[in-house]
């Protein structure tokens, strides 16, 4: 158990952390580099403050906590402390603030679809971040709105998640041809990698419309995607996907999140979600090339590729007129995660196979 001796005091543009246990390994040495401690997560929060805050800033966000590092062996679990229970794995999804939180942390009450309630953490400056990290998280999960109006996102993610045999590079590919459809529809797409294997891409949207129309509006542009480029999917179901890039829509879905811009992954070498632009992501074939120990220099010399994503906010329409001229089609809409109650106009949430099974 960490003494006050052991601890580390930091600077966060101007607001102390105390670090304690600042020597635990929390990603161990590898091939990728050697091991990574407590403190060293601490401080590269710091060092890219202008990066996670642009990502993060007055957004309610869970936290994704290793507390005792990422070891071999250890899980993380799918519940959350959302419900009072606590961490049921070596690692959780932390939905409640934690007791003990500075005073100057900026917090939220969300509602989930659930029904219930938590108060959420929603940074606004990055000493919450280096705090969060201090207790244990690796990754942010930010929500797609902000603290002024939660009920309407100002962002719409593209989440290219490779399925089967495809690859990375599969991602990269359409990732770059999704591009060209934002384009055609005259909307600016803003890629990162996930920091594991797939690709993200964000367009920021005037925060008029709701989660629904948000969710509607990435059916709409992942099914268009799907029918001019080969290997992409909209399939729910996994027995469907086959090998092939799925455009995961349900990202768009109030209390579903992605790892930030800036976040670090629970992976060997401590890799980083990482902002490109459209020429370094085509010329990328892994994601280990953005790091820990990478990412801060990078931001320092380059700055952020996503430095501009915040001067356009877009107009949904044109990605809810592809979803209005597929239910002009007749086609349905998708099934929701399987936390969520039934919603109205979704349809069977039962997999294809087991339906099958239980017609036969």
């Amino acid at each position: 158990m960490a003494t006050k001796a052991d601890a580390v005091m930091i600077d966060a543009d101007g607001r102390e952390v105390r670090v304690s246990s600042p020597d635990r390994v929390i990603f161990p040495a590898s091939q990728h580099g050697p091991e990574v401690t407590k403190l060293e997560v601490v401080q590269y929060y710091v060092a890219v403050a202008d990066g996670i805050m642009r990502a993060l800033r007055d957004r309610p966000t869970a936290l994704e906590r290793w507390p005792k590092g990422v070891l071999p062996g250890m899980t993380l679990t799918a519940r959350d402390a959302t419900h009072g229970r606590g961490p049921q794995g070596d690692a959780f999804y932390q939905k409640r603030m934690m007791r003990g939180a500075p005073e100057w942390a900026q917090h939220v009450r969300v509602h989930f679809p659930t029904g219930r309630t938590a108060v959420e953490l929603a940074p606004d400056h990055v000493a919450s971040v280096a705090w969060a990290a201090q207790m244990g998280s690796i990754t942010y999960h930010p929500s797609p709105c902000r603290v002024a109006d939660l009920d309407r996102p100002d962002e719409l993610r593209i989440d290219l998640d490779p399925y089967g045999d495809t690859s990375f590079v599969d991602a990269v590919r359409t990732a770059g041809l999704a591009k060209d459809l934002l384009d055609e529809l005259g909307l600016r797409g803003f890629p990162k990698t996930s920091g594991k294997n797939g690709i993200h891409v964000y367009v920021r949207i005037e925060p008029r419309w709701t989660f629904t129309d948000v969710r509607h509006a990435a059916i709409g542009f992942g099914r268009e995607l799907e029918r001019r480029v080969e290997g992409v999917t909209t399939a729910w179901w996994k027995e469907e996907r086959g090998d092939n890039i799925f455009v995961d829509f349900n990202q768009n879905c109030r209390d579903r999140t992605i790892a930030s811009a800036y976040s670090l992954r629970p992976k060997e070498g401590a890799p980083v979600s990482t902002p490109l632009t459209w020429d370094e992501l085509a010329a990328l074939d892994s994601p280990m090339a953005f790091t820990l120990r990478t990412v801060p220099g990078r931001l320092a010399t380059h700055g952020d590729a996503w430095a501009e994503i915040d001067d356009v906010h877009h107009s949904l329409e044109p990605l809810l007129d592809l979803w209005r001229a597929d239910v002009e089609r007749g086609l349905p809409d998708m099934p929701y995660p399987p936390e969520y109650p039934k919603m109205p106009g979704e349809p069977k949430r039962v997999q294809p196979s087991r339906e099958a099974r239980s017609s036969s």
